[in-house]
């Protein structure tokens, strides 16, 4: 496949695209007839860089018809970036915002359970993120991991709904702040100290007006930085919802393993064992330990064999996940990723690499969708 770089004048905002807009290594981003949803959407696809086939470009100069292509998981996934962003926006709208709050929330569930790995690969990689998108891009990383913990808990699947909205929401007041200082850093002002202070009940105002009418979404927006014994805000509550706890659980966990331009994420392994430090007794706190496991996907490991690889599959057992090599044994790159089954012993865990940027080159398209998600199935006794 042939690819050319498309500048910002080929492509229009609100207007269906006339060809399949890709990325560097022929990845699907948008499918033809898909819309840019603003000019931030555009924005941020011209820093990743975006580009089109050649002949499909010659083809449509010769009026003839494109093929659509289902768009993969990792596209749905950036799609959903921006329509949460169309969707808080519509705050406090109430003739759109339910709607438009089902359709993400609907998207987001759908995503999520069909494929778990996948979903986990997002929330650990956060790949090609722009930091101004901080804010969208966490709230869609809780709302997921909400979602899978709830579920490993047996809630209720109006429950686990509740909770993927509730979260999708949690920040509404807040999203550019977390954005500019994601990527500035620094310290806070004042005012955008009482800003974060109140957020979660100017979230609550803001989700009333638009008519929500449920409580206990509303009520975990609003405490979802209370702790129990009074010790959270902004009202130092001493009984928080069981909701507003997961909520407050996932949010702090997922800041912990992400980047800022000042400080790197975390390392996994440390922010579950300072997670598990904090309340060892916690259910909600096993479950989500539980659901990340040892090596989550997105982790990078050196085997045994001395190849890098990335972890693209939770494996049957926590010790022995599925995983892509990147780098054989003598330090060069592969020129395709290669699988392998870390229970065989040739190729078993051998350490967690903490270096990850060789893993910013790696679009998950390679990983997941270069040889199908039915190639890495069949390895893997849990799918």
């Amino acid at each position: 496949m042939q690819l050319l770089k498309l500048v910002a004048e080929q492509v229009q905002v609100a207007v269906p695209l006339p060809f399949n807009v890709r990325d560097a290594s022929g990845g699907l981003l948008l499918a033809c007839g898909q819309k840019l949803h603003s000019q931030g959407q555009l924005l941020s696809l011209l820093e990743r860089g975006m580009y089109a086939d050649v002949q499909e470009l010659r083809a449509l100069q010769a009026g003839q018809e494109i093929p659509t292509e289902a768009p993969s998981l990792a596209s749905r996934w950036q799609q959903a970036v921006w329509s949460l962003d169309v969707m808080l926006k519509t705050l406090p709208d109430a003739e759109h915002f339910l709607s438009n709050c089902d359709e993400v929330t609907t998207e987001v569930i759908t995503l999520a359970r069909q494929d778990g790995d996948v979903a986990l690969y997002q929330s650990v990689r956060q790949e090609n993120q722009q930091l101004r998108l901080y804010g969208l891009t966490h709230s869609l990383h809780v709302a997921t991991l909400c979602l899978m913990v709830a579920q490993r808990l047996g809630w209720p699947e109006e429950r686990q709904r509740c909770a993927v909205k509730a979260a999708l929401t949690m920040n509404a007041s807040i999203i550019e702040l977390q954005g500019r200082y994601a990527m500035a850093g620094g310290r806070l002002t004042e005012s955008q100290r009482e800003l974060i202070r109140r957020h979660p009940e100017d979230a609550t105002k803001r989700l009333r007006a638009a008519g929500t009418a449920d409580e206990e979404w509303l009520a975990a927006v609003a405490q979802h930085h209370e702790q129990p014994g009074g010790r959270g805000y902004p009202r130092g509550l001493s009984e928080v919802e069981e909701l507003a706890r997961l909520l407050r659980l996932v949010d702090v966990f997922m800041a912990k393993i992400s980047a800022r331009t000042q400080r790197p994420a975390m390392d996994i392994k440390l922010a579950a064992r300072q997670t598990y430090e904090m309340a060892p007794g916690d259910v909600m706190v096993a479950a989500l330990i539980k659901e990340f496991g040892m090596y989550p996907p997105g982790e990078l490991l050196r085997l045994a064999s001395g190849e890098l690889a990335v972890v693209v599959r939770r494996g049957a057992s926590l010790q022995c996940p599925l995983v892509m090599s990147l780098v054989d044994a003598q330090g060069k790159a592969c020129s395709e990723p290669i699988c392998r089954d870390t229970a065989r012993p040739e190729h078993a865990v051998a350490a967690v690499v903490a270096d990850k940027s060789l893993l910013a080159r790696v679009p998950s398209e390679r990983l997941y969708g270069l040889y199908g998600l039915h190639g890495l199935d069949a390895l893997n006794p849990l799918h």
